[in-house]
């Protein structure tokens, strides 16, 4: 049923007026990963965590016209940071960002929906509140790719990807932490690493796995 309630609800696409409207070619990563990042003998299996080495993914930027939704909630500090992250590294890239915020719990699920009307091609989630419903959406829009900050979904589909480090591992509620979460470990450097080597996976096709920060 919810299935079949998300797929009518993203039936029509962005307006005329969009202007992500527009035919858009698939985009592609520009500059390799650098090594140790992944065994490219040995990729990760689904579900993995690998921990890249620090400063693989530098080289790794995304094709122009990269399209890229901010999905947020909360008004806490972490996730301030976080947004502020995405909001540098696509002012950095010229990344094309929209932002839909989730006002409350009632709408976190309506959000994600808004979100994946505006086709992107990645969806970047802040927030540990919109955990939960990711992982109810994201697993019946597998074409959607997504990429969650500072956190985790407990058993993600090959489309949702996670990009975090210790005292940032939340992963649902009723979940214990896999580390302690250290609101003071959300620093702004943490966060344009986490992002930045997350979206190096997602751009090489390294997906549903949880990239960790050493």
């Amino acid at each position: 049923m919810l299935a079949l309630v998300l797929t009518a609800a993203l039936v029509g696409g962005c307006g005329a007026a969009d202007d992500w409207s527009r035919p858009h070619e698939a985009p592609t990563a520009v500059g390799a990963l650098g090594a140790g990042f992944v065994d490219p003998d040995a990729p990760p299996a689904p579900e993995a965590t690998i921990t890249p080495r620090p400063g693989s993914w530098s080289a790794v930027h995304p094709s122009p016209g990269y399209r890229v939704v901010l999905l947020t909630t909360g008004e806490d500090a972490p996730t301030r940071t976080l947004e502020a992250a995405v909001t540098r590294w696509a002012a950095d890239e010229d990344v094309s960002l929209k932002t839909v915020t989730a006002s409350e719990p009632s709408d976190y699920i309506a959000s994600t929906v808004r979100a994946m009307r505006l086709a992107p091609d990645l969806i970047v989630v802040a927030g540990n509140g919109l955990v939960d419903p990711l992982a109810l959406v994201s697993a019946n829009h597998l074409d959607q790719q997504f990429l969650v900050l500072g956190a985790e979904v407990a058993e993600p589909t090959f489309n949702v990807t996670a990009a975090n480090w210790t005292g940032a591992a939340f992963r649902g509620e009723g979940l214990a932490m896999r580390d302690a979460y250290d609101p003071a470990s959300f620093t702004p450097r943490r966060a344009g690493e986490a992002l930045r080597a997350g979206v190096a996976a997602v751009l090489h096709g390294i997906t549903g796995i949880v990239v960790r920060l050493a």
